[in-house]
């Protein structure tokens, strides 16, 4: 009986510091981390984001789905940005990244922070610090936003397994759960995304009713859009064109989107379904009635979402494509 209480009370030391260190962790990302080590690296990624937007007002959209992509693979820690080697394919080569953009941008951020403050600014803390800027050019809100992020050290094609664009609401809700994030802040980073983004034919051109006489029509969406659609991604078959996903507001970043999908305007399967599907009606018609609802909402998700790690080991890259050596 002595070994036993012996063997609890070790046991339980051991549950008390994995407790303590969870903890630390958590904690360790904190709104202006870098007051100290780079005063001025908040203003210096805010500054090259507006040079950027001034000639490409759709990057927005394509900084929110870097994140996206980044957070929900080995948490928010820049490995989606690590360049493929001989010896290893790495995360944004896989499949459901081929879409990603904007690596030069963060590069000509690194190369500034590097040269007002070699090493202290990390690539993970980067790609979120400009996603809020960038959100905030395109109509959205401007939100406090923690820093302290690790960039990691791993990135693998093969462990990239994101909600597919055709996922069920359930689905869907099972891919954000397991990275602790509620089916509210499912809906709202899905509308995020979408309210400013694009999506080629070849995402949606299964949905059309009468596309080429393929595929399982889908008689949820609004006829108008079905007819507009069959001709541009029937206009040629060797191109693979694309489309707003916000056919009114396309670069404001408002609640537009949740108006359109409640009227059957969903471009693609998981937009419609969320509109439909028991589970998340209710959250879409809250979010289409009330725009400051939405913007609120989405602090809230694009944050906590920010806040994904798995544990603090990492580095700060000198170059945000390969780890240093």
């Amino acid at each position: 009986m002595a070994s036993f209480h012996k063997h609890l009370s070790i046991t339980s030391c051991i549950i008390f510091l994995f407790l303590c260190f969870a903890i630390s962790l958590s904690s360790a990302l904190q709104v202006g981390f870098y007051i100290k080590s780079c005063p001025n690296a908040e203003n210096v990624v805010r500054q090259v984001v507006q040079q950027q937007y001034k000639t490409d007002r759709s990057i927005p959209a394509a900084l929110l789905r870097m994140h996206f992509h980044d957070c929900f693979v080995r948490g928010c820690d820049a490995s989606i940005l690590i360049d493929s080697t001989s010896n290893n394919q790495a995360e944004k080569d896989a499949g459901a990244n081929g879409s990603v953009r904007g690596y030069e941008l963060i590069d000509k951020i690194k190369a500034a922070l590097e040269k007002a403050c070699p090493q202290k600014v990390s690539c993970a803390d980067i790609i979120t610090l400009a996603t809020r800027d960038a959100v905030y050019l395109a109509g959205g809100p401007n939100y406090n936003v923690p820093t302290g992020r690790r960039d990691g050290l791993i990135s693998r094609a093969s462990e990239v397994n994101l909600p597919g664009l055709r996922f069920t609401v359930s689905q869907a809700q099972q891919s954000f759960s397991a990275l602790g994030l509620t089916i509210n802040d499912m809906v709202v980073l899905l509308g995020a995304g979408h309210t400013i983004g694009v999506a080629h034919c070849n995402f949606f051109k299964d949905r059309l009713s009468n596309f080429q006489g393929t595929g399982s029509p889908d008689h949820t969406m609004d006829k108008a859009l079905v007819k507009n659609f069959n001709v541009l991604c029937g206009s040629n078959p060797n191109l693979n064109p694309s489309t707003f996903l916000d056919q009114n507001t396309s670069f404001v970043f408002d609640n537009k989107y949740y108006n359109q999908i409640r009227k059957n305007r969903g471009i693609l399967q998981i937009d419609q379904e969320l509109a439909l599907d028991s589970l998340s009606a209710k959250l879409v018609s809250n979010l289409a009635a009330n725009n400051n609802n939405f913007r609120q909402s989405f602090v809230q998700a694009i944050v906590k979402m920010g806040n994904i790690q798995q544990g603090n080991a990492g580095e700060i890259r000198e170059n945000c494509r390969r780890i240093n050596y």
